[in-house]
């Protein structure tokens, strides 16, 4: 598999970008073979800077929704473009998508527009704190919100100040919660809880009935808001919020990624209630109210509820955990796949670095299917049955390659290029 124009693009990036590539897209986190520079995308494939093919599992980590390019999605901002995107004030878009929101979710009353997640789930404190008077927050530990100094992952650059008012617990754990209600006594203005649990490179967890229903409680009674972030589970697991699945609703709910299939937006939805508090917070930026990706999150709504996405990418999904799962059992490898099937992770038994994990990504790479071996990955509406199929071809040759006899990760000099396909 050639990469002479990915190494030519990583050093001179180095030259001029820290680290050559910042946060969650840098390649370097990857066993080698991974590509770091892309050319395109149609459907639910990609194309590297070097021209190899392959099946995306990741959705752009997320964004594309109904497949790179979908064509309604494109023409609706193509159209909007013509017009006009980044003006003096939002366009009719503002209202109509802000509109639809509204219809669609039970939870909302009303809409707030950003451009990326961590925007929206600062927004979600900001009203939270702003409508109580108050400043502790529950966090899961090690739960992943954004990159602001609240909520980075990494300490690097920010103060202990920045966290001064945060408190953990351990998501699905009802005494945790209750402990760390009691440690912020009478100063609590929000709880936020994950749309499921999914930290980076854990088994993946759906949230129980009773803890999602104990986390309203203790809302209510303290006076609190209670925050679903839904950036990375939004528009997959349920149209109306992924919490609908549990019978909960929250107050505040944050969303970006798919809300309009890979053009950057977000969302904060909330209560009545929270109204007025939202009206006394000053957000804003130069590009939050671009009409073009309004347009684009309007025509994926219109798309997603036309063709049940939710439903599609949910099926798709169980057909690639059935697979592998049959394929686990009959080469004897043991895999851990857990959470909902439209956000597939598969880890293995006794791989604390995850080399296994790595073996098995690569040999599905060389094969042309880009998976990842430590995050959740994302089906779109773009993926067929044919495409599934295709990928458990590829994965059952990984599943092949088992301890003692392990293959350490190619190097992309000695990577396979994958067959090629004509976009469709």
């Amino acid at each position: 598999m050639s990469n002479r124009h990915d190494l030519q693009l990583r050093q001179r990036a180095a030259k001029v970008v820290p680290g050559g590539m910042t946060g969650h897209l840098n390649a370097a986190s990857l066993p080698a073979g991974y590509p770091q520079f892309f050319e395109r995308g149609q459907g639910c494939r990609v194309w590297d800077v070097d021209g190899n093919e392959y099946i995306d599992f990741m959705c752009s980590w997320g964004p594309n929704l109904l497949g790179h390019h979908h064509p309604v999605v494109d023409e609706a901002a193509r159209r909007q473009q013509a017009l006009g995107d980044c003006l003096d004030g939002p366009t009719a878009r503002f209202v109509e998508l802000a509109e639809r929101f509204v219809a669609r979710s039970a939870h909302a009353d009303w809409v707030l527009f950003q451009k990326n997640g961590t925007d929206a789930t600062t927004v979600c404190l900001m009203v939270a704190r702003a409508a109580t008077g108050k400043r502790k927050v529950l966090v899961a530990t090690k739960a992943y919100h954004g990159a602001d100094p609240w909520c980075t992952p990494i300490p690097q650059g920010i103060t202990p100040e920045d966290r001064a008012h945060l408190i953990h617990y351990t998501y699905n754990d009802i005494a945790s919660l209750e402990a760390a209600v009691a440690q912020a006594g009478t100063d609590l203005a929000a709880i936020v809880c994950a749309a499921f649990k999914h930290d980076l490179g854990i088994d993946q967890e759906l949230p129980t009935p009773e803890f999602a229903r104990r986390a309203r409680e203790l809302c209510d009674q303290a006076g609190a808001a209670l925050i679903l972030d839904e950036v990375r589970a939004g528009f997959r697991v349920h149209a109306g919020g992924s919490w609908e699945t549990v019978g909960v609703r929250p107050d505040l709910s944050a969303w970006s990624k798919s809300i309009a299939n890979g053009y950057a937006l977000a969302a904060v939805t909330g209560v009545d209630a929270l109204r007025e508090a939202a009206t006394r917070i000053y957000t804003t930026g130069s590009f939050w109210s671009g009409g073009v990706a309004m347009a684009a999150g309007l025509a994926t709504i219109e798309v997603a509820d036309a063709q049940d996405v939710v439903g599609h990418v949910q099926a798709m999904g169980q057909r690639f955990r059935d697979g592998i799962a049959a394929q686990s059992a009959s080469h004897g490898v043991p895999v851990r796949q857990t959470g909902p099937a439209a956000l597939p992770l598969i880890l293995f038994d006794e791989d604390p670095g995850y080399d296994k994990g790595a073996v098995f990504t690569v040999e599905a790479l060389r094969r042309g299917v880009y998976l990842h071996p430590k995050h959740n990955m994302f089906l779109s509406l773009a993926h067929t049955v044919q495409d599934i199929d295709r990928a458990l071809q590829a994965t059952d040759a990984g599943l092949c390659r088992r301890r003692p006899t392990l293959r350490p990760p190619l190097s992309r000099s000695h990577v396979r290029v994958p067959e090629t396909r004509t976009p469709q």
